[in-house]
């Protein structure tokens, strides 16, 4: 007599649901990130001023590739609290980029929510290597900045790139070549800036979704 064993469609189907759940998580991170012609239909305010906004950030933070700092804004454009973090994750989801941003400014600002129209605006600097163009990366980074100003009852304001070659505004083809991600912070000669907070919560979350 022998024995033996029936071959199993176990393996099969495993192997196409796993794969069917990678297409859909794709699926869902393309979803959470903004092309630029969607950031610039979206009604983002333009800054005044925006070089004096990123020299004041830059001076402040001095950040490396892979930093964000996210700032607020008061109706004068005078930034009333930043804070900035090291981007550890190692894939690109506006949703856990949105976690992060969120995290950040429930540290360094009380939420606005209870107004019905939102007096403070929110800006994000993102140092990276490569050039100004846009990457997906950055439209990661775009949606979860509006999701974030959204959940915080803040407007949603700039996104701009801090590269080698100087610092661009998304969606708008305003930029120049100081500061960069390479250059020494100039002298900041506004008022007082509020003290610029690292790390902490929103560094976190970044670190636990690298080691999923």
């Amino acid at each position: 007599m022998t024995f033996g064993f029936a071959p199993s469609d176990a393996a099969p189907l495993s192997q196409s649901s796993t794969s069917a759940e990678m297409s859909a998580d794709s699926a869902h991170r393309l979803a959470r990130m903004l092309e630029p012609a969607e950031w610039s239909a979206a009604g983002i305010p333009l800054l005044r001023n925006p070089r004096e906004v990123v020299s004041g950030l830059h001076s402040r933070h001095r950040p490396t590739p892979l930093t964000a700092v996210v700032a607020v804004l008061d109706a004068d454009e005078r930034i009333r609290a930043s804070a900035s973090f090291s981007r550890r994750a190692t894939g690109t989801d506006g949703w856990i980029f949105r976690n992060a941003l969120l995290a950040q400014l429930r540290r360094v600002i009380p939420h606005d929510l209870r107004r019905r129209t939102p007096v403070r605006t929110a800006v994000l600097l993102y140092c990276r290597e490569g050039d100004a163009r846009w990457t997906q990366e950055d439209g990661a980074w775009m949606w979860g900045l509006r999701d974030a100003c959204t959940l915080h009852g803040l407007r949603c304001g700039a996104y701009i790139t801090l590269t080698r070659d100087g610092w661009q505004v998304l969606g708008e083809g305003r930029g120049g070549r100081r500061p960069s991600a390479g250059s020494e912070p100039e002298a900041f000669t506004g008022a007082d800036p509020p003290t610029p907070r690292a790390g902490g919560a929103a560094s976190e979350v970044l670190r636990r979704a690298a080691a999923r």
